[in-house]
């Protein structure tokens, strides 16, 4: 896959992602090392995180700050600021990716279940671009904001009922700071990603016994799922300077999933060539 900016368009920059140490933050995390960025990754397992950053400063020989915080508590997120300003002098964008889902009837759920999903992915999100936020605004810092929404953010979807709702709030939350923020010098945007397979959260989503279930390949336009370098490439791009006139804009990245479910008679992709034969012949002779 060709590169789609050059490899210092991050150089002398500092980007946080929260849950940048596995699946799709560690997309992004590879991403933005490659491109010349500072790195701060955020989590609740330090010692899982701490590990994967001596990895990826060993790799693309740039500084990289584990740092434990669950992002639903603004105060753990506040009290690693100070480190970071330490280590770096500045942060310059922020990756809201810390995110949490399943698979359920929505009876099936307790309040509690609800609160865990809403917590991490909405609440999460508003602590950390508020925490930022504010600090850029005091110090008339410009800044950029990427937070990762889902396709189903628009339409809803049963059976991820919590996500839907939490992930509807992220794009509101994108679209407002857009226009609120976006004379101050910080840009808000969101990703919408379809079907991009990661080790682990996709198996936790998506049990064996469900998977016969669930073929993308099928269900999507282009024939296949996505490859998570594609999806941090457009992530890359989105914080870049080469994206300075795109604000609270929420791009969908899904080879067509979501335009496939939604046409009324898109399940006629099944018909053959036979089939279609048959089908206008009875259309014609139905006129006549």
């Amino acid at each position: 896959m060709a590169h789609l900016m050059p490899s210092d368009s991050f150089s002398g920059q500092t980007i946080l992602i929260t849950g940048g140490g596995t699946g799709l933050g560690l997309g992004f995390s590879h991403e933005c090392l490659r491109l010349g960025a500072n790195l701060v990754i955020v989590g609740r397992n330090q010692e899982r995180n701490a590990e994967v950053a001596k990895k990826l400063s060993e790799q693309y020989q740039r500084q990289v700050l584990a740092l434990a915080a669950d992002v639903r508590h603004y105060d753990q997120l506040e009290a690693i600021l100070p480190t970071i300003l330490d280590k770096f002098g500045k942060v310059d964008k922020l990756i809201n990716n810390a995110a949490g889902n399943f698979i359920s009837p929505t009876a099936a759920l307790s309040h509690r279940a609800f609160d865990t999903v809403v917590d991490i992915v909405l609440k999460g999100t508003y602590n950390c671009t508020l925490l930022l936020g504010k600090h850029w605004l005091e110090q008339k810092q410009k800044a950029a904001i990427l937070n990762i929404a889902t396709t189903y953010a628009h339409t809803g979807s049963a059976f991820v009922v919590p996500s839907a709702c939490a992930k509807a709030g992220v794009v509101a939350l994108t679209k407002s700071l857009a226009v609120e923020w976006g004379p101050l010098g910080i840009r808000t945007n969101a990703l919408a990603p379809g079907a991009f397979p990661t080790k682990g959260a996709w198996e936790r989503l998506f049990p064996e016994n469900l998977q016969h279930l669930m073929d993308f390949n099928k269900k999507i336009p282009v024939g296949r799922v996505g490859e998570v370098v594609e999806l941090a490439a457009i992530a890359a791009f989105l914080l870049s300077d080469y994206a300075a006139f795109i604000n609270g804009e929420v791009l969908t990245v899904d080879g067509g999933e979501w335009l496939q479910g939604g046409g009324q008679f898109n399940f006629l992709n099944a018909l053959t060539a036979t089939d279609w034969a048959a089908a206008l012949a009875a259309t014609r002779k139905a006129k006549s």
